[in-house]
């Protein structure tokens, strides 16, 4: 739980008062008025509870209300998704959703507890960041994404890799990588990064393609190998690591991305307070900067905005899925 302190309290009040939030006060009164509820569909410590940690800090610092984190991880994501789309649409409960339930989900699944396209109300994008080719540096000698293919097709066990499970960008990006690159890949799901990490670390897994954020501080440290990330350009948090491209794979971009969203039924004029002051958070410079120390992007935008990214990458996605083969009931 994130607690209020005094210093929070008083320091919220004048910055209500800038031109952007006393527009979108006036439409939305005096939202929040009490603690809000924060399901975070992921474990503690991966990349969408640590960026949604952060975000939550700074809206507690602006408006003096809590925001009380609580994790339901599970299914991809789908059972802290649905719990949001099951509470009271009454801007008190809200979560981070992922690409995986605003672009995926669909495509993966013969049966979702939620509609994806009437079940929520979206707020805000919140952040992007690309997979990146990770490999535990005491169990594989590879140095560039290339010597891994090799060495995985001399395997005769074929290679391990992991995500926070089926239908996620991770598990997306791994079959794809073994496919195009003719690798015998065995998909191993977890819960979240928390639980992928010490399973690589032990030799368990050979490899993960998850978000990066989740694994700098590992590279940083040496406890594993950044080969290669899937955005077009190198990233500010590792800029010595190549990109897919760079490195010989040629037509490998993959990047995760993030929505805030209330159930839907949410007010109008609170959706469009809790979006503008979500939009002008992800602005700040400061905030800009804490986010790609984390290895993110902070973005923001408006409900619709998220709509469009969402269904402009379906396509992409349902390619995706058709290539791992998977489906679920």
């Amino acid at each position: 739980m994130i607690r209020p302190n005094r210093r929070g309290l008083l320091a919220a009040a004048p910055l209500l008062a800038l031109p952007g939030l006393a527009r979108a006060q006036g439409a939305g009164g005096q939202w929040p008025e009490r603690p809000v509820r924060v399901i975070v569909p992921w474990p503690p410590g991966g990349s969408t509870d640590v960026l949604c940690r952060i975000v939550c800090e700074e809206m507690q610092r602006r408006t003096g209300q809590s925001f009380v984190i609580e994790n339901r991880p599970g299914a991809g994501g789908n059972i802290g998704a649905d719990a949001v789309a099951k509470s009271t649409p009454d801007g008190y409960t809200l979560g981070p959703l992922t690409l995986t339930v605003w672009s995926i989900a669909t495509f993966l699944y013969a049966r979702l507890p939620f509609n994806t396209d009437t079940d929520f109300q979206p707020i805000s994008l919140h952040w992007e960041l690309p997979n990146v080719l990770v490999v535990p540096a005491q169990h594989n000698p590879s140095r560039t994404a290339r010597e891994f293919v090799e060495w995985g097709k001399a395997r005769r066990q074929g290679v391990s890799f992991g995500s926070p499970g089926v239908g996620t960008t991770a598990h997306m990006s791994g079959a794809l990588f073994c496919a195009r690159q003719g690798l015998d890949g065995q998909h191993v799901p977890f819960r979240g990064a928390a639980q992928i990490i010490p399973a690589m670390l032990s030799g368990d897994l050979n490899f993960a393609i998850d978000n990066l954020a989740s694994y700098v501080p590992l590279v940083q440290e040496g406890r594993a190998r950044a080969l290669a990330v899937t955005s077009p350009s190198r990233h500010p948090a590792l800029p010595d690591v190549p990109t897919m491209a760079e490195a010989g794979i040629p037509d490998f971009q993959v990047q995760s991305w993030c929505a805030m969203a209330f159930p839907a039924g949410v007010p109008a004029p609170i959706v469009a307070r809790a979006s503008a002051l979500m939009q002008e958070v992800a602005a700040e410079p400061a905030m800009k900067d804490r986010f790609l120390r984390t290895g993110a992007h902070a973005i923001g935008s408006t409900p619709e905005g998220v709509w469009e990214r969402a269904r402009r990458e379906r396509p992409m996605w349902q390619e995706m899925v058709r290539i791992s083969g998977a489906r679920l009931e």
